[in-house]
């Protein structure tokens, strides 16, 4: 009987760890996915494809449209409709979201030349598996280098600068090859 009672006390305290842990970790987080999306308004739709998709690498994942009474109710705009594209650094289902939008008209404020000269989200990071064909990709396109890049971060990682075609700093950071 011992032994039974000691099988069932070693169950019921498993079960608790089990719960603690469970509800430790679950009272952590008041989300319900641990990825952000971002949404980014673009002044030229296929220009950024371009970029990001041709240059950068990243999927085409999905669209969707912004209809004029959605804009307006949601506070998403006074009632322009648009188009959202959406695009990740893989299509999977763990991968963030980069949602590109267009408005068909071009940003008020100057252009960036320095990630200080604004507000708000000037740059996003990217860690690629190896830099060299997204940089063949990019100078392809034009794209320019920003400072001396690529530049090393250590012995295997190096840092490339760019920026899309409204003037999001890009970050690109792996090794070369």
């Amino acid at each position: 009987m011992k032994k039974y009672m000691m099988r069932f006390y070693f169950l019921v305290a498993a079960l608790l760890v089990t719960f603690a842990s469970h509800a430790q970790s679950s009272s952590q987080s008041n989300f319900s996915s641990k990825l952000i999306g971002l949404g980014v308004v673009v002044s030229d739709l296929e220009r950024s494809l371009d970029f990001y998709v041709d240059g950068i690498g990243m999927v085409k994942v999905n669209s969707f449209a912004i209809d004029e009474n959605f804009s307006k109710r949601s506070g998403l705009s006074n009632g322009v409709p648009t188009s959202v594209t959406v695009l990740k650094l893989e299509d999977s289902p763990e991968a963030n979201e980069w949602k590109l939008m267009t408005f068909g008209k071009k940003a008020t404020h100057p252009k960036q030349k320095f990630i200080q000269d604004d507000t708000g989200v000037q740059y996003i990071t990217i860690n690629v598996k190896a830099l060299k064909p997204v940089i063949e990709r990019l100078k392809q396109k034009n794209v320019p280098f920003l400072g001396s890049t690529p530049t090393p971060l250590n012995q295997n990682l190096y840092f490339v600068l760019v920026q899309d075609p409204d003037g999001t700093f890009i970050e690109l950071i792996g090794p070369m090859e």
